[in-house]
């Protein structure tokens, strides 16, 4: 049998909440609650043991993306302008990961090993808005 990936064997950038609530314009709890949510997925990395997102889920505000600003919620003004917006595909190809039973560990590690009928990573296919194609690969798990 061969061993599962790490996630750090495949990601190679990731951010703290505290790092993702500066990028999103939102406090902590927000981001937390993003994870709860599954609208993010994060591990426990490092030491001491952090909770950590990979920044390949974040795009730029000014890149094509549908989602709704997670802030709209609120109508803060003290909260600074986002940087960043969570990938609008992302929650979708969570939800279907998590139906074929994955845990957040092993939706990151499937959404960053290469796929070659895609090709590349699935995340990559999200990032370029390939979702459908990527979600038909993530119900075959079924």
């Amino acid at each position: 049998m061969t061993a599962q990936p790490h996630p750090d064997d495949l990601v190679d950038a990731w951010l703290t909440v505290p790092d993702v609530a500066d990028e999103l314009g939102l406090d902590a709890g927000k981001v937390r609650r993003l994870l709860k949510e599954r609208r993010l997925a994060g591990v426990r990395r490092g030491e001491p043991r952090v909770l950590s997102i990979p920044a390949a889920f974040l795009v730029p505000v000014d890149a094509a993306n549908p989602a709704a600003d997670p802030r709209a919620e609120d109508d803060d003004e003290d909260v600074p302008a986002p940087r960043a917006t969570v990938l609008a595909s992302l929650q979708g190809t969570l939800n279907v990961l998590g139906d074929v039973g994955m845990s957040d560990a092993e939706a990151i590690v499937w959404l960053f090993t290469a796929d070659d009928s895609l090709p590349g990573r699935p995340v990559d296919a999200l990032r370029k808005g390939h979702k459908t194609e990527v979600r038909r690969r993530a119900q075959a798990l079924l």
